[in-house]
């Protein structure tokens, strides 16, 4: 009996994944990606998404009202990936002498790999508020995994965000370091990038 509700489940589960909506109702939004696997599979969802609309660099701001808010203690804050002392609102002021003084827009797959091309210079997706003077220092160096005992050791505050030498094998360059509980929605978002930009970054 257990085996077979658990069957029942697994259909069901099926059932309601191959009738999955796309945007806007579109049924088989997917329909191309079916049974690709790999490189086919990245290419066949570049397919699909490559014609989405996208942001002037300006409508950014506004954007992030909508896209980047969440609630602390009852106040509307800006969501920074890079620091855990910020308390931005979607109001705040666009500088960044230091961390905490104003917001900033990131492109976090850096500008400079792509050469500044439409759409994706605008693409919300990887261009994302966060502080300023932490947008800086981190540059367009890639990301990775900082060594502790780096020469060019810099931490954003709490030791939140780390710049410094890459301590894994086969790469001896400045790195950045995201905290570990923002790496996987860098890694989404790279994974974006690499899909929608296919064959430009």
């Amino acid at each position: 009996m257990k085996r077979s509700l658990l069957h029942l489940a697994w259909l069901l589960t099926v059932a309601v994944a191959a009738q999955a909506q796309g945007p806007n109702g579109t049924e088989n939004y997917y329909l191309r990606a079916n049974g690709k696997h790999g490189e086919e599979l990245k290419t066949a969802l570049y397919e699909i998404i490559k014609n989405h609309s996208v942001l002037t660099y300006n409508d950014l701001w506004d954007a992030y009202k909508i896209s980047d808010v969440h609630e602390v203690e009852g106040q509307t804050l800006i969501w920074d990936i890079y620091s855990n002392i910020t308390a931005y609102t979607p109001e705040s002021p666009h500088k960044n002498s230091y961390e905490g003084s104003g917001l900033n827009r990131e492109h976090s797959f850096p500008k400079s790999w792509f050469a500044e091309v439409k759409p994706a210079y605008s693409d919300i997706v990887h261009v994302i508020p966060t502080d300023g003077y932490i947008n800086n220092m981190r540059s367009d160096y890639p990301l990775g995994e900082v060594a502790p005992n780096s020469s060019s050791y810099k931490t954003s505050a709490n030791g939140y965000s780390k710049l410094g030498t890459c301590k894994t094998a086969g790469y001896s360059g400045t790195v950045f370091e995201p905290n570990d509980e923002v790496k996987g929605d860098l890694a989404r978002i790279y994974f974006y990038m690499a899909t929608c930009y296919e064959g430009t970054c």
